[in-house]
């Protein structure tokens, strides 16, 4: 009588310790874990929402009380001119928000701890855009409340106000792209603070957000019209009916401000998308 050998045969020993076969997650699955995450973070830390409650509110209310009276808005009060700006404002300071809290991350071990597990680099970076982008569009559903209560007024129909708030989430998402590209390329949170200040705050204010181009010097109003905040800026006023179309002697981008706004957010998030990607790849190898 001969005994059979089970590895010669290929059959598992008796003795040998089962192990259950992982599964990675799809990119969806493992993206929507990510965003959960991030909301849990920000329900367990509510101070984290103040850059799109509190800022902006103090925006509108200074703006409108103290510079208001002094700032002369053609066809418009200064009140349903500002409201838009500073949505716009909030959407494009998304980018500053997302690039400390990546960096935060990064610097933290957090990215280290994802890496660990049996999921793809780019969920990290897709459910953070996503949770940024509610984070966001809290930001945009309390400045319009504080509008409402001010005397902002949506003028015009139902789909003209959803195109509008649906540039300004269009163009967010593009601006977050931003935010997770240079928090991969800078390795510290004060770093990322002042290259964003710098560039942020120039990008925001050199624009028709909080005053009318017309005044500014012509090489500034050139410098304004061209800005693809101002396209976004005025493609809102102009949807919720709190401007008029800007005028023939506008600079191109403003007379077909809607277009040239999506047009913008798509080719920002076409851009920078690929650049977060690898960059983010390169600093999680280092």
């Amino acid at each position: 009588m001969t005994t059979l050998d089970p590895t010669a045969t290929g059959a598992r020993p008796p003795y040998a310790p089962s192990r259950p076969e992982v599964h990675p997650p799809s990119l969806l699955v493992a993206s929507g874990i990510v965003v959960r995450r991030n909301l849990i973070h920000i329900k367990r830390m509510p101070e984290l929402l103040l850059d799109v409650t509190i800022q902006p509110v103090m925006f509108v209310l200074l703006f409108a009380y103290v510079f208001g009276g002094s700032i002369q808005v053609s066809g418009s009060s200064y009140r349903e001119f500002l409201v838009p700006g500073i949505m716009v404002q909030t959407v494009v300071f998304s980018s500053f928000i997302v690039a400390i809290g990546l960096t935060n991350d990064l610097e933290k071990g957090i990215v280290d701890r994802f890496r660990s597990l049996p999921i793809s680099r780019a969920a990290v970076l897709v459910g953070r855009s996503v949770s940024s982008l509610i984070h966001s569009g809290i930001g945009i559903t309390v400045m319009a409340l504080t509008g409402l209560l001010i005397g902002w007024r949506i003028r015009d129909g139902l789909l003209d106000a959803v195109a509008a708030f649906g540039l300004l989430l269009l163009f967010g998402f593009g601006m977050i792209w931003v935010g997770i590209t240079v928090g991969s390329w800078l390795r510290s949170v004060e770093a990322v603070n002042g290259f964003m200040f710098t560039v942020m705050f120039p990008l925001t204010f050199v624009a028709n957000t909080f005053a009318p181009t017309a005044n500014m010097p012509h090489w500034l109003r050139v410098v304004a019209e061209w800005n693809p905040v101002s396209a976004l800026t005025q493609a809102t006023r102009q949807l919720w009916g709190n401007a008029p179309a800007a005028g023939v002697d506008a600079a191109w981008p403003l007379q077909h401000a809607p277009l040239v706004a999506a047009v913008w957010a798509l080719l920002i998030t076409a851009g920078f998308a690929p650049l977060a990607l690898a960059a983010f790849a390169r600093r999680s190898r280092d």
